[in-house]
């Protein structure tokens, strides 16, 4: 039965496929694999299904338990991403809470007797937790530096960038933010968290990491690029999940940002991933509740509560609202396109002096990180603390090194605060609550907020970029939270009104500021109705979020396009190119393809392989009359496999009868690329004199169905074609002469027995009349 598939899928491209016109020298036309020769180490995924005679042959000998059994592994891999993502966000956020809290205790400690002395150890404090970050990347795990968001985007774009999901670079990933977002720096831990869950997600779908020998056997189950796809795609979510609290926003951060491929199927399993994130992160705080987690407290995982807050709003009210959502988009393509510039000067010329630049480069932002932080602080007025209110449960001033508004620095009065220490002597995610706190009218002066606007938005625009783990969530939210409380100062002001929240504003404006920055819209409208804990103002976050995306728009791509642009990550968008309206598929396809005949010469695939770089190869036959027929695909590490193994070798030039009794001596996990490296390259391969001699017969390892298009297609079809499916390759083909049948929706719905209970992937087309 098996040699009857294999026939069959050697002969259907026959009968189906017309042959390949003859150029004037005799060679054959283009098919349009590859555009132009490829200077970029950056490969790509194979998502497609490789349909040759090991897939027949293991699909034939799979049942419905075996079905049944896939589907369940998938789900307890949800299940075991969803714990794992959820231990290690508790662990960043454990980590980073006790070190900020014994920071900010030991300095307030020590400014009680002298000022010199506290801003000494505060900055030792905030330099060796950086130190410790950029070192860890840059001698242990540089693909661990930034958010990695843009490289997840690409890899489930179907790029295959070697080293974003290593072992290692998890392990830099986590203690690397710890110290980044401990020692004080201008960015965040939610973006790092992302990548975190990714790359938990692909260690366990190839069975740990082989270099550190922490492998299980029982693990190796999925052995396809599109399975280990799914499982990133889980881990994104969870990340997100257990960085805001939000699974909802989670499940909608996956599809709307990072995914190119999505299916009911793989929505229930992210979603049951978020939710385990949520229940674990959930019970580590109540665990922490009793006080065994430290300075873990109130400024743990982010929740900004503010369901306390403004109950309702005016119609006049829009319009300052909506004069945030047009500033948070301005600031927001400005912040893309200076970080832009400034990475793209550090790429090319900076970093390139080495590590010991890059760590020098990290520890002088820390310093002056640090001295403003500090300093600027000294240079302010304090001010009386307001009327003591029972109800609203806020002390001022807060005792020293405890978390909550109002700190008491360099102040001659114990019933003072300084209200930029309040913002820029804190934790972030403390500050970021200061801001949204209701019922604090008139606790930060225009004059503060303006300072700490300026001064943050210029650390982050520097420190994005530098060699640590940096995420943009948080630093955006503190951005547009400030601008957002000086127009509810403003309008507070102007209308007069006593139901007005100056946090209210806060909050739209951080929301319009990632709006403008990040272009996303649903997923972080959602994001941010989790993490106040307010449905009242949804509308209000979606008018922001819709103005400040389209005012974005209308200068530059999203922040992690422009990353993704800056590191060479070719990401194919949701929608192509006006231009390709215009284009063929012809036109595109640009230079010949190489081939190779069924049977080849050892010596041939060696010589051909070492030539050049391509992936994939079309495998031509001959027909009984002379014709040249293409009979399938052939990919570069299917031949690397074959050469390494020598066992497929032959003497005879001649091709294998399909129907005789040759047995497959190969899986489908022998020909799968380990997600954590480069796979095999034609130089780690020895052979004789004697292999290169002999010839292998390529009928039973090539693709006999990959896709084709007509060379008149539209380049626009060609692309949603390809983008919608994660192809990797496309056969450029004449116009076919002959149509052998026809599908219509009718022959694709096949109700399930025990006849066709096997068959997967297969339908048989109706004989009946369309």
């Amino acid at each position: 039965m098996l040699s009857n598939h294999l026939h069959n899928g050697i002969e259907a491209p026959k009968l189906a496929w017309s042959r390949l016109p003859n150029s004037e020298d005799g060679e054959p036309d283009t098919v349009g694999l590859v555009k132009k020769s490829d200077e970029s180490s950056i490969d790509s995924l194979d998502y497609e299904v490789i349909e040759n005679y090991a897939y027949r042959k293991e699909q034939a000998q799979r049942g419905k338990l075996y079905v049944g059994y896939y589907v369940m592994v998938k789900w307890f891999f949800a299940l075991l991403i969803g714990i794992g993502t959820g231990l290690a966000a508790v662990f960043i956020n454990l980590s980073v809470e006790n070190f900020a809290g014994w920071k900010f205790a030991l300095t307030f400690a020590i400014i009680q007797k002298s000022y010199v002395a506290g801003f000494l150890v505060y900055v030792l404090i905030n330099l060796v937790l950086v130190f410790s970050s950029v070192y860890i990347v840059t001698q242990f795990a540089p693909a661990a530096a930034g958010s990695g968001i843009p490289e997840i985007k690409g890899y489930l774009n179907g790029v295959d960038m070697p080293g974003i999901l290593l072992f290692r670079t998890l392990i830099g990933k986590i203690f690397g933010s710890i110290g980044s977002v401990g020692g004080g720096l201008a960015l965040g831990k939610e973006g790092p968290l992302v990548h975190t869950g990714a790359c938990i997600a692909s260690l366990l779908g190839q069975g740990g990491s082989s270099k550190y020998h922490l492998r299980s056997r029982w693990l190796q189950i999925f052995h396809s690029d599109r399975d280990r796809r799914d499982l990133v795609t889980c881990g994104c979510a969870a990340g997100v999940s257990a960085a805001f609290r939000a699974p909802v926003g989670g499940v909608l951060f996956a599809l709307e940002e990072v995914t190119s491929w999505w299916k009911s199927q793989l929505m229930w399993r992210v979603f049951f991933t978020s939710a385990i994130v949520a229940v674990v992160v959930r019970t580590a705080m109540g665990w922490c509740k009793s006080g065994k987690c430290g300075h873990f407290g109130s400024g743990g995982f982010i929740i900004w509560d503010i369901s306390d807050g403004q109950e309702d709003y005016s119609f006049e009210e829009f319009l300052p609202m909506a004069v945030i959502g047009v500033i948070g988009g301005l600031l927001g393509a400005l912040f893309n396109q200076l970080t832009f510039y400034i990475a793209y000067w550090r790429r090319n010329y900076l970093h390139k002096n080495g590590n010991r630049v890059k760590i020098i480069e990290a520890c002088l932002i820390s310093l002056i990180t640090s001295i403003i932080s500090f300093g600027l602080p000294l240079l302010r007025n304090c001010s009386p603390c307001p009327e003591a209110n029972p109800d609203s449960g806020i002390e001022c001033p807060r005792p020293p090194g405890m978390y909550g508004n109002y700190v008491n620095f360099y102040c001659s009065k114990d019933k003072e605060y300084n209200d930029l220490a309040t913002i820029f002597f804190n934790t972030q995610d403390d500050a970021i609550r200061n801001l949204f706190s209701a019922k604090t009218i008139h606790e930060y002066s225009a004059q503060s907020l303006l300072t700490f606007l300026v001064m943050f938005y210029s650390l982050a625009v520097v420190t994005f970029g530098t060699a640590v783990p940096a995420g943009q969530f948080v630093p955006g939210i503190m951005i547009g939270s400030t601008y957002g409380r000086l127009v509810g100062m403003f309008v507070v002001k102007v209308y007069k009104k006593l139901n007005i929240e100056e946090g209210t504003y806060a909050l739209l404006g951080a929301a319009s500021f990632l709006g403008g920055s990040m272009r996303m819209t649903v997923s972080l409208c959602v994001i941010m109705v989790e993490i106040t804990n307010n449905l009242k103002l949804l509308p209000l976050i979606m008018l922001v979020l819709l103005i400040s995306k389209a005012v974005g728009d209308a200068f530059n791509e999203g922040l992690y396009e422009e990353q993704a642009r800056l590191r060479s990550i070719p990401l194919l968008e949701s929608r192509p190119k006006y231009q390709m309206r215009k284009m063929t598929a012809k036109e595109a396809s640009g230079k010949r393809v190489i081939s190779f005949p069924r049977v080849v010469k050892v010596a041939d695939v060696v010589s051909i392989l070492r030539s050049n770089n391509h992936n994939g190869f079309p495998v031509i036959d001959h027909a009984r009359n002379g014709e040249t027929l293409v009979i399938g695909l052939m990919l570069r590490s299917h031949l690397l496999v074959l050469l390494q193994s020598k066992v497929d070798f032959q003497h005879s030039p001649l091709p294998c009868d399909p129907k005789g009794s040759r047995s497959i001596r190969h899986t489908i996990s022998e020909f799968v690329k380990p997600a954590s490296s480069k796979g095999l390259s034609i130089h780690d391969i020895r052979l004789s004199s004697d292999d290169l001699e002999m010839y292998i017969d390529l009928a039973l390892f090539l693709n006999p169905s990959p896709y084709i298009v007509p060379e008149d297609m539209s380049l626009t079809k060609v692309y949603n074609l390809f983008r919608q499916l994660g192809l990797r390759h496309i056969f450029v083909v004449p116009r076919p002469s002959r149509v052998i049948g026809l599908i219509t929706r009718k022959d694709l719905l096949i109700e399930e027995n025990d006849d066709s209970a096997s068959m997967e992937l297969q339908s048989t087309s109706s004989s009946a009349s369309r």
